[in-house]
Formats: C-alpha cells, sequence, structure tokens
C-alpha cells in the first residue's frame, strides 16, 4: 500500500514576515515615486507640448496605477495558508503582475496612436529647456528607485516587485529618449524625431509587457521548475541511497513558495515508522538546502506501478 509523508519548515513564518516587509517597502517607494514624477512631467508635457513627454507622462500614470496593484498584490500574497487556500496566497503576486502587463500594454498603444498623429500633423514642440531638466530629475530618482528594487527581488523573488521594476527600467529608457526627442526636435532641427521616439517608446513597452506576461502565466499555470534547478535537486536527491528510487518528480512556485512532490520505491518489508523515520532527516536536509521549499514523498513498494493519474505512466514511472 503506497503511503504519503509530509515535512514542513517551522522557520518559513520569519523568512515570510521579512520578506513582507521588504515588498510592501519597495511598493511603497515606487507609488511614492510615480506619484512625485506625475506632477513633474504634468507640468512639463503642458509647457512643452512634447508627444515623448507625454508619452512619458502616460508611463508614470499607469505606473502609479500598477504599483498601486502591486502594493494589493505583495500583501495579499504574503497571507499565510488559511482554510481556504491550503497552498497560500503566493499566486496573487502574478496576478497583480498581469494587471501590470495590461496597464502597460494599454499605455503603449495609446503612446503608438498619439505619435503616429503627431508624425501625420507635424506639430511642433517648446520650451526644450524645461523638458530636458525634468527629465534629468526623473533619471536620478529612478536610477535610486530601480536600485533598491533590485536588492528587494534579490532578497525576496518577488515576480510582482520584478515587474515593476521592469516599469523603471522602461521609464528610465523613456527618460533619457525623451532628453534625445527634444534635443533633435529643437536643436537640431529635425521636427519629427519626438514623434518617432514616442512611436519607438509605445514599441519598448509592448516588448516588456510580453515578457512579463509569460513569467506570470509560468507561476499561473504549475509550470514546472526551470530545468537547472530541478537537475539541481535531483542531483542533492541522488545523494541519499534512500532515493535511488526517485519517480514522477513534480515541481511548481506559487510567488516564493516552491512545491515538489514524487514517489519512491522502498523496500516492502519496512515498516510504515522505520520509513517515516529515513524520510523525515531527508527532508530536513533537502529544506535546509532549498528554503521555502515544501516536499511531499509518496512512498511506494519497491517495483509498484501506480495507477494513471493525470499523468501517463511513460512520465509517472520514469526514473528522474
Amino acid at each position: 500500500m503506497s503511503g504519503v509523508h509530509q515535512h514542513h519548515h517551522g522557520h518559513h513564518h520569519a523568512h515570510g514576515d521579512e520578506r513582507s516587509a521588504l515588498t510592501a517597502r519597495a511598493a511603497m517607494a515606487s507609488i511614492t515615486m510615480a506619484v512625485l514624477l506625475i506632477g513633474l512631467k504634468t507640468w512639463a508635457s503642458v509647457e512643452t507640448s512634447s508627444m515623448a513627454m507625454l508619452g512619458s507622462l502616460a508611463d508614470s500614470g499607469l505606473d502609479l496605477l500598477a504599483s498601486l496593484v502591486v502594493l494589493l498584490g505583495v500583501r495579499v500574497a504574503a497571507q499565510p495558508a488559511d482554510t481556504d487556500h491550503r497552498f497560500g496566497h503566493g499566486k496573487a503576486e502574478a496576478l497583480a503582475a498581469l494587471v501590470q502587463v495590461i496597464l502597460i500594454t494599454l499605455s503603449a498603444l495609446f503612446i503608438g496612436y498619439r505619435s503616429i498623429e503627431r508624425l501625420i500633423n507635424g506639430e511642433q514642440t517648446t520650451d526644450a529647456e524645461l523638458g530636458i531638466a525634468v527629465s534629468i530629475v526623473a533619471v536620478g530618482f529612478t536610477l535610486a528607485l530601480i536600485a533598491y528594487q533590485r536588492h528587494v527581488v534579490r532578497r525576496t523573488g518577488s515576480v510582482a516587485i520584478a515587474t515593476d521594476r521592469l516599469h523603471y527600467a522602461s521609464d528610465l529608457l523613456l527618460n533619457i529618449s525623451v532628453i534625445a526627442a527634444l534635443v533633435l526636435d529643437q536643436y537640431a532641427g529635425l521636427p519629427g524625431a519626438d514623434a518617432v521616439f514616442g512611436l519607438l517608446i509605445a514599441l519598448w513597452l509592448l516588448w516588456g509587457a510580453w515578457t512579463s506576461s509569460s513569467h506570470a502565466l509560468d507561476q499561473l499555470m504549475d509550470r514546472e521548475w526551470p530545468e537547472d534547478i530541478r537537475e539541481r535537486f535531483l542531483m542533492a536527491a541522488k545523494e541519499y541511497p534512500e532515493l535511488a528510487g526517485l519517480h514522477d518528480l513534480r515541481t511548481r512556485t506559487s510567488g516564493t513558495h516552491h512545491f515538489a512532490q514524487f514517489h519512491v520505491w522502498v523496500p516492502g518489508d519496512w515498516t510504515v515508522q522505520h520509513a517515516h523515520d529515513r524520510m523525515d532527516r531527508i527532508e530536513e536536509e533537502l529544506q535546509a538546502r532549498f528554503p521555502a521549499t515544501e516536499i511531499l514523498i509518496h512512498l511506494d513498494p519497491e517495483g509498484h506501478t501506480d495507477r494513471e493519474t493525470m499523468l501517463p505512466s511513460e512520465i509517472t514511472e520514469k526514473a528522474s
């Protein structure tokens, strides 16, 4: 008869609390930044009539909305597992990232449309000095925020903060392109430059939205771990003779919580107590090497073939 053995790590809550505080602080920092930049860019857009600056303002406005979504997402994701969500709330981050993707896409389409309109009508920009000064201030603030977000992503692995960082990385490029557009438009005598830069900004945002959506969808669709991490886990498992019969490894990620479950063949004459004691020690050691990972082991008597479940037998019974 098959059995299931599961082990939980006691220190997850401390890690979760620290992670929750870090991601919430990062989200608040980006909200503060977005409000500040919206004020500056609204003023500059009115004064310069620049399409690139308007695009940059629209991007900052969407950044603010997206950052609010991120804050909500990371707060929900930080909640511990409950009766209705026994695997936790980690996927709230991926949902927050998807909402951001929709906002980035809408922003890109709007900027693209206005840029094409500007190219056709040949409207002019004014007051380049103000637009350039505001953009330089925005670059400085954005660099500081990106550095802080990179630190938080490295500590937490948050997909929502990583997506938010992409916004501001694109905002950095965007602010630099506003400077270039105004210089070419007013100082180099190339009146179409502003609209062309606006169009390029729109394409860049669309590319960023596509990249972000693929990461979020991977989590929502329970995609297997990346091959290198999966291989590292299998190599670690092979160090234990008891796991020589490991098969049907399934992995997934939800927020920053990882799940690994697999079957293992054990001698048929082992008692449940004996098998439990051995697996308990192995799980504890594996979880020390793979933090925030919940491991579920299904014990099979040696040579036992399970009936097909969600996966066909050539996948489930294949030794990993």
